[in-house]
């Protein structure tokens, strides 16, 4: 049997239709089965009897900073709670409005940072300080834009205790209000919900199974302790998932469980901000250029190849539009699943998962380029 060219162009673009669809089907499919064994807090944790610390790192957060411990002191059913507060050399009203706090409140404490070592990153060192001036069973860290609900804290102690595990990170629901911020931020759970066998993840010890959020990180101390601290991880961007890769090398487990109930995070404030923050980091989260071009091509393949078979496809076969509307409509109820699981807004966002991708393939570039001319910057300060 031969094909004309115009024939053999058709079944090729057919095959890389299906094979991108069946893909994307797969994928939602492992979603929607991870979301059914995503650990959830309680809903009544009951009293927490254990001294925790709740840690807060800040640098120019007199926007967030009250908010966010405002929410910590509200905090019910925490029998001892210490609050410290880091304020990194800010040159905004940060330690000002800590300070009045903690005049009004006797478990709040604010320190003074210095500027970090050589070899160290401003977010590790400021945590490790931080550590070094606690005094709980349970170290909680959190980000000063994240605002908690009143059982937060004795959720989470309640979610290490009842899982076994040394490290828990409730993912806080994403708040996304600009056009940027709904493209990119739903992809921060839609990742590792669809990609991530999150059981499986949570007692292996392989490094490369992991998933973890820096916003909101419970670890007990001795966990911390044994991995080494924000010593171990004291030049790492993504210190939390490197910290929880260090858990896993001196002996322990831990994973991301879900955080919808117990906080909410506005990570980003429109484009410019975006993309200041992610291409900061996104260059180390695949482990190298390499990975990095392999993922972002399979990524086109599942999520771009098909929608593009569904609009163009008419042209060459209805079979390709076909297909491609196939695998277009997997990823859009694998993202209108994650957003109903997560608290996020799915309409009419989920119809636009291609630009999505496409978004965050412009800004993994723009990662890479930005540390290949050492001009990456996150509030001020150089990193690599």
């Amino acid at each position: 049997m031969t094909f004309s060219s115009a024939g053999a162009g058709a079944l090729a673009v057919l095959g890389l239709v299906g094979i991108g669809t069946l893909g994307a089907i797969a994928l939602t499919l492992h979603s929607l089965i991870n979301q059914r064994f995503l650990r959830s807090p309680q809903s009544d944790p009951g009293l927490c009897a254990k001294k925790v610390s709740v840690l807060i790192p800040a640098r120019n957060e007199a926007d967030t900073i009250g908010a966010c411990l405002a929410s910590v002191v509200a905090q019910r059913a925490v029998a001892d709670l210490q609050i410290i507060v880091l304020d990194d050399r800010s040159s905004d009203d940060t330690a000002a409005i800590v300070q009045g706090v903690a005049s009004d409140d006797q478990r709040v404490r604010l320190i003074t940072g210095t500027e970090p070592a050589a070899g160290w990153l401003g977010k590790p060192n400021a945590c490790q300080v931080l550590a070094d001036h606690a005094q709980g069973d349970i170290l909680i860290f959190i980000d000063s834009d994240v605002c908690l609900s009143e059982h937060a804290v004795a959720a989470t102690v309640a979610a290490l205790d009842s899982s076994g595990l040394d490290l828990v990170c409730p993912y806080p629901r994403q708040i996304a209000v600009t056009a940027s911020e709904r493209l990119i931020q739903p992809l921060l759970q839609w990742s590792w919900l669809t990609t991530l066998p999150l059981r499986v993840a949570e007692r292996s010890p392989r490094e490369s199974l992991v998933a973890a959020n820096g916003q909101l990180l419970a670890i007990t101390r001795p966990a911390y302790d044994r991995a080494g601290g924000h010593g171990a991880v004291r030049d790492q961007v993504l210190d939390d998932v490197e910290l929880l890769r260090a858990v896993k090398r001196s002996g322990g487990r831990g994973i991301v469980i879900d955080g919808t109930s117990l906080a909410q995070c506005r990570m980003y404030s429109g484009w410019a901000d975006l993309r200041q923050g992610y291409t900061k980091s996104l260059w180390s989260a695949f482990g190298s250029a390499g990975g990095a071009s392999v993922a972002m091509g399979l990524l086109v393949l599942l999520y771009v190849v098909p929608p593009l078979g569904a609009l163009l496809g008419c042209a060459l076969d209805p079979m390709i539009a076909m297909v491609g509307t196939l695998g277009w409509a997997a990823a859009v109820v694998g993202r209108l699943a994650t957003a109903r699981r997560t608290g996020g807004r799915w309409w009419p966002d989920a119809l636009a998962h291609p630009a999505s991708i496409a978004v965050l393939i412009y800004l993994t570039v723009a990662s890479f380029r930005g540390r290949r001319r050492g001009t990456l910057q996150w509030k001020g300060r150089a990193i690599g």
